[in-house]
């Protein structure tokens, strides 16, 4: 399976992703500069993205300690999730998705 991340300039990169793990583990495998301070135990939100309107429906929202973590970002919106909190698998085949400026290292 593939993921699209936009970087914070624009610019998108495609990312390989397999079946196991999570949308955090595949961006840091790939090199995408994802802070992801906590390594993807949800005790920050330094991997925070913004899902593209056409996936929410197969990623779902943030859930309410997703959320509560999300509340400190200056960039939260609706569409927000914690990427290590996605799992991967088939059904995110395609998934587009932008990294938030609070999570990207660089």
């Amino acid at each position: 399976m593939n993921l699209i991340v936009v970087l914070p300039d624009g610019s998108a990169r495609h990312v390989p992703c397999g079946a196991k793990g999570t949308v955090m583990d595949c961006m840091r495998a790939a090199g995408v500069p994802v802070r992801a301070e906590c390594g993807g135990a949800m005790a920050c939100a330094t991997c925070h993205v913004q899902v593209d309107e056409a996936w929410i429906a197969k990623t779902g929202k943030a859930e309410d300690e997703e959320a509560d973590l999300l509340d400190n970002s200056d960039y939260k919106t609706d569409r927000s999730r914690l990427s290590c909190q996605m799992k991967c698998g088939a059904h995110l085949d395609g998934l587009t998705l932008a990294l938030q400026l609070d999570a990207f290292e660089g």
